[in-house]
């Protein structure tokens, strides 16, 4: 492996609550648990980290008590940090509700992190670029990021996330021109193609981008689906029992970078990252993500 994986996107701090439901509007429930944990842009970092890979952290981050548990944690993974601490204000903070099914529903309060980090450091073609949906709505970064990842030789990885309707159509048809790998999970391939059939909207999505670029649908415990030069594939994943899928979605895109870094097809890489979400959802909290070690012993188990 001899490149790294460049995250472009937002670590903030999740704060996580198991609800026994969701409350009715203007209504209050009694969370079973509640922990503070770095989260965001972190959980596709760690994971990519724990996979062997080499990973930069060129996202912002604040001042302040959410700052200091977010630099921590990343020193802890062994990331590197570009930007400097922002003195305008803290990092960002999401309540991510998580029901018994293992679903989980959030509400964000942005921080410092949506904000531009600064001159992004040049990436080779040996490079990964990550880039989350959620900077294409941030007015003061967008730009920034859209341009970087229009003028590097890395390879482009794009996860919409959950508002991706909500980017400017300019902004989003500028960042599929420079995809080259797009994972995105069921309900965003839907919304963006408008096929209810998950195999169809891998389909469809491949059309919107560049020549020789990949789609990845993440469809929980059935795996992913694969679409490539013309080819769909459905990739299983290991059966599991899940407690909580927050972070999967993060996990699936950080093992899939790292395993493309050390040069692995592709269809080999979507079965890792099918693994490590899986691992990830047996386990309570955002940042879950396994070691390659273990991704090792469950395909082999």
């Amino acid at each position: 492996m001899t490149g790294r994986l460049v995250h472009t996107g937002q670590v903030l701090v999740d704060l996580v609550m198991r609800v026994p439901e969701l409350p009715p509007p203007g209504g209050d429930v009694l969370a079973t648990d509640t922990v503070m944990l770095p989260g965001g842009g972190f959980n596709v970092v760690a994971a990519a980290a724990r996979a062997g890979a080499a990973v930069t952290y060129a996202g912002g981050h604040g001042t302040g008590p959410r700052g200091d548990l977010v630099r921590a944690a990343l020193a802890t993974e062994g990331v590197t940090v570009t930007a400097p601490p922002d003195p305008h204000g803290d990092t960002g903070v999401c309540v991510a509700l998580v029901e018994p099914s293992g679903e989980r529903t959030f509400v964000t309060g942005s921080g410092v992190e949506t904000g531009p980090p600064g001159p992004l450091a040049p990436a080779t073609s040996h490079d990964v670029v990550y880039v989350s949906g959620y900077s294409l709505l941030a007015a003061g970064k967008s730009d920034l990021v859209v341009s970087y990842v229009a003028a590097t030789p890395a390879v482009v990885l794009l996860d919409p996330g959950p508002l991706v309707a909500d980017v400017p159509a300019h902004t989003w048809a500028r960042m599929l021109a420079a995809t080259d790998v797009l994972s995105c999970n069921a309900r965003e391939a839907r919304l963006l193609s408008g096929e209810p059939d998950t195999l169809e909207a891998g389909r469809a999505l491949a059309r919107q981008l560049p020549d020789g670029a990949t789609v990845v649908v993440r469809d929980g415990a059935q795996g992913c689906v694969l679409v490539r030069d013309g080819r769909a594939d459905a990739v299983p994943a290991p059966p599991v029992e899940a407690v909580d899928s927050n972070g999967a979605g993060d996990a699936h895109c950080g093992v899939l970078a790292a395993e493309l870094l050390r040069g692995a097809d592709p269809l080999e890489a979507a079965r890792r990252a099918n693994a490590a979400a899986a691992l990830a959802v047996t386990r309570y909290g955002p940042a879950t993500a396994p070691t390659r070690g273990e991704v090792d012993a469950l395909l082999a188990g």
